[in-house]
């Protein structure tokens, strides 16, 4: 291992993925100040000769193995179908390399475990893309509820529905090998962190839990993400719909649910209100509005009342995230710096334990325990 000193020069960063997550990473990185992104690997010739060129990086791979095999390489950006980021991340913290993964963290919640487990046995930071939860929306709700202004949450509700949007009948995402999953570990798996993270990380212990595939099985709900086709290479065999009610070690419950194609909304639907014993707040983001996403809700002298903070939600999500990632990183620098607690990828392996005790839930027709280690 000859990983490379970082501590004055630029974070070196190999992308993996040339589709939507690995370009999004890609030029994150890009932009941002203290990070050279100096190696791109993907499948697609003309599309990694394009990006490679647009964006400035010199040294361009078509197979993943070859990037990780690097020496110079101090970061590893993961953004490939689920299935693969087990592998590459164990290769990457293996060799020394701190990583950056899309969510999910992976397809199960025991490869999840194996990453978090090499992250803390290599030290190296793993940080995984939950980048909703960095709306400044989302932050300002945070930030409200430091201060406990609703008393104790005892309830909440977090939804992603789409009307018509499966992304790709007969690609990757369809497929449960692949994906691991349909809207619950795609879309739900992002709105479940949102509302951890407000509530202060309690641990879900038991998921009660039923799933659908209405739509996707006929060949319907593709919408215009890309055509609906029967020609594809991989089966249908993930759910459309999926609903959940999780019970807290805290005492308090979520109702989650997630949809890629359902005859409800008509078209993205971003959801999570709070129940508390003293008040309530509410985050509604239709069609990836960035006005008027939050209300609260109160009372003053024994009268209800409302009120809805002007928040702008600007775009650069991800890019926010990967800050977060390369401060981790630089913290983490020097003799008498801090290490990497809690920047092992703990609190992503929770929402893979989550995601599986609902689908197991679905499966068995019962409520099941959450598998669980300790945050």
């Amino acid at each position: 291992m000859n990983v490379t000193d970082t501590s004055t020069d630029d974070l070196r960063v190999g992308v993996i993925g040339l589709g939507f997550a690995g370009s999004t990473h890609l030029d994150a990185f890009t932009d941002l100040p203290g990070a050279t992104v100096v190696a791109l690997a993907g499948q697609e010739p003309a599309r990694l000769e394009e990006l490679g060129r647009s964006r400035g990086v010199p040294h361009l791979y078509a197979d993943w193995q070859d990037l990780v095999a690097r020496d110079d390489l101090d970061i590893v950006s993961i953004g490939v179908p689920n299935d693969l980021h087990h592998p590459i991340a164990m290769a990457a913290l293996q060799s020394g390399k701190h990583v950056f993964c899309e969510k999910p963290l992976a397809t199960t919640g025991d490869l999840a475990a194996e990453m978090v487990a090499e992250a803390k046995a290599a030290d190296r930071v793993l940080e995984v893309a939950y980048n909703h939860r960095r709306r400044a929306d989302v932050a300002f709700l945070g930030d409200f509820l430091a201060d406990d202004p609703i008393g104790e949450i005892y309830h909440a509700r977090a939804s992603w529905l789409r009307r018509s949007a499966i992304p790709g009948l007969g690609s990757w995402f369809t497929s449960r090998a692949t994906a691991g999953g349909g809207p619950l570990i795609d879309l739900g798996s992002h709105v479940l962190d949102i509302a951890l993270h407000l509530m202060g990380e309690p641990r879900v212990v038991t998921a009660s839990a039923v799933t659908y595939n209405e739509l996707g099985r006929r060949g319907r709900g593709g919408g215009t993400k890309v055509p609906a086709s029967s020609d594809g290479t991989h089966a249908f065999d993930v759910e459309d719909f999926a609903s959940a009610l999780l019970r807290f070690d805290t005492g308090a419950s979520l109702l989650l649910q997630a949809s890629w194609a359902s005859y409800s909304k008509n078209h993205e639907d971003i959801e999570v209100e709070l129940l508390g014993s003293t008040g309530g707040a509410r985050l509604h983001v239709d069609d990836y509005s960035t006005e008027g996403t939050l209300t609260l809700y109160s009372d003053v002298e024994g009268v209800p009342t409302v009120a809805r903070p002007a928040v702008h939600v600007p775009a650069g999500h991800h890019r926010t995230v990967i800050a977060g990632f390369l401060e981790a990183i630089r913290q983490g620098e020097g003799a008498s710096a801090p290490r990497y607690t809690n920047h092992y990828g703990e609190y992503a392996l929770h929402r893979s334990r989550v995601v599986d005790a609902i689908y197991a839930s679905a499966a068995a027709g019962h409520e099941v325990e959450v598998e669980g280690e300790a945050l």
